[in-house]
């Protein structure tokens, strides 16, 4: 591939701001080793400078987790300054991130998800759930399982609600699905997508929680997910249905539960899933014979080359 100046935009303000960055120094070190000349941007330290930044670079390539970067407002900068940028449009992006859109949408188009009651602002205080106990409670718009409650009574969702409305955030609350926790990336040019091969997560505590998904102790990922043929595929088409239904493109990464009795249900799509090379999706990519810097380079290619 063709040397590139890049601009490496992460950090950010969202509660996600360190895990953006922990990523960004795994990409940079990447990039920089095939030879590209990357410029690491910390979206918080100068908001202002992004458009001028952006215009004297070939491409941007964004790690941003939450918002902004998953709400598609950086990359609706970018389209303004004519420079190129990996993965999802800005209404892709908006629709991916905010979890009762998306689902909104699966429903519409037959893709079965979890049951669920999206609370846009506090209700009641006699207000009580329709669902059935247990339940999560989790922010509409958040990310990396950061705010993510397991609740098993009234007293619990009263907690959760606290803390998630104190933080300004939408909330959703959501049926359990018992099973099994699955994720499936998808990467490639709208009529070219394919699915790689999923990853089952084995959660080391009682669900797949902040903990679990970053600590050097956390849940094991199997990929490939050790899971039959027929279940293989039945998840890599619904990743694949989920990525069109939202209207993605370059790639992303889906998340599921699977129920014992081969039930699939999805959690949600994410449109800058991380990138490192012990993340989810590059493990996905390794298991398809590409490597780490090769699909930061593929994500950027498909940039580059692309109509938006």
């Amino acid at each position: 591939m063709e040397k590139m100046r890049i601009l490496l935009v992460a950090g950010g303000w969202s509660t996600e701001r360190e895990i953006s960055l922990q990523g960004a120094e795994s990409i940079a070190l990447a990039l920089r080793g095939r030879g590209h000349e990357v410029t690491l941007f910390d979206l918080s330290e100068g908001f202002e400078k992004l458009l001028e930044l952006a215009a004297a670079h070939d491409a941007a390539f964004l790690n941003l987790h939450g918002q902004p970067g998953e709400d598609g407002l950086v990359q609706a900068l970018l389209e303004r300054t004519g420079c190129p940028y990996q993965g999802s449009n800005p209404a892709g992006s908006f629709l991916a991130l905010n979890k009762a859109a998306s689902k909104a949408l699966f429903l519409r188009e037959g893709i079965q998800t979890p049951k669920y009651v999206f609370l846009p602002v506090r209700p009641e205080e006699d207000w009580r759930c329709p669902l059935p106990y247990p339940l999560f409670v989790k922010s509409n718009t958040g990310g990396s399982s950061i705010d993510l409650f397991r609740v098993e009574d009234d007293e619990q969702m009263q907690r959760a609600l606290d803390s998630l409305f104190s933080q300004h955030q939408e909330v959703l609350v959501e049926e359990l699905i018992p099973g099994q926790e699955v994720t499936c990336g998808v990467i490639g040019l709208p009529g070219e997508e394919k699915a790689l091969p999923p990853v089952l997560i084995v959660p080391r505590r009682e669900f797949f929680d902040f903990h679990d998904k970053y600590a050097p102790d956390g849940a094991a990922e199997l990929c490939p997910a050790p899971l039959d043929a027929e279940i293989t595929a039945k998840i890599q088409e619904t990743a694949l249905a989920a990525h069109r239904t939202l209207g993605l493109s370059g790639y992303s990464r889906t998340d599921f539960r699977l129920r014992e009795d081969g039930e699939l249900f999805v959690l949600e799509v994410n449109t800058l899933p991380g990138m490192t090379g012990a993340s989810l999706v590059p493990k996905e990519a390794a298991a398809s014979g590409m490597e780490f810097a090769e699909l930061l380079e593929t994500l950027l290619r498909y940039a580059v080359g692309s109509e938006r």
